[in-house]
């Protein structure tokens, strides 16, 4: 076999190969040998950047906010108000539907990334959610607000994901409007 890793940032490339795994199958199915094996180190590599399985799964949920984050902030961008916040929601959706094992690894991890303050994608909901809101909203209203929004669009995608709805790009703009 052919070494694709010969020096540089193992653990980006790790990260990569985990990505790419999870977009072919469910965690259940991403090992670190096989890791290892299609970035061309050795498994005990592996272990020099991830001690086990749940630290590497904890690097690849942080990968998949962070491009959850970066999906909304596309989509929001040139946008306003109400409109950036729906948009955003739609996005959330939309990465749900496109990356369905990170986005299911990412809430399975996501109480230990939220302990460690690393969910730029709820500091962006609720940032979206106060520039939605009315002048005269209060912190309370902002983050029910917020709430409610999150509820939507994770519940939405959930149930598009388990197949109770179909994964309809018209159905995502009827529900989360601007």
């Amino acid at each position: 076999m052919e070494k694709r890793y010969h020096h540089g940032d193992l653990h980006a490339a790790l990260i990569e190969v985990g990505l790419r795994l999870l977009a072919e199958r469910a965690v259940e199915g991403v090992s670190l040998r096989e890791m290892a094996r299609e970035v061309g180190v050795s498994a005990t590599s592996v272990y020099r950047h991830f001690p086990d399985k749940a630290a590497l799964m904890r690097a690849l949920a942080r990968e998949g906010l962070d491009r959850l984050a970066t999906a909304q902030r596309d989509a929001a961008s040139g946008k306003d108000g109400a409109a950036a916040f729906a948009a955003t929601g739609r996005a959330y959706v939309r990465f749900a539907l496109a990356n369905p094992a990170i986005f299911r690894l990412i809430f399975t991890s996501s109480a230990q990334l939220q302990a460690t303050g690393e969910i730029e994608a709820l500091r962006m909901l609720r940032a979206n959610a106060a520039a939605a809101s009315p002048n005269d909203a209060g912190s309370d209203q902002v983050e029910t607000g917020a709430l409610r929004s999150w509820s939507l669009v994770h519940g939405l995608a959930m149930l598009m994901l388990d197949g109770q709805l179909p994964a309809d790009d018209h159905l995502i703009d009827t529900l989360v409007q601007g």
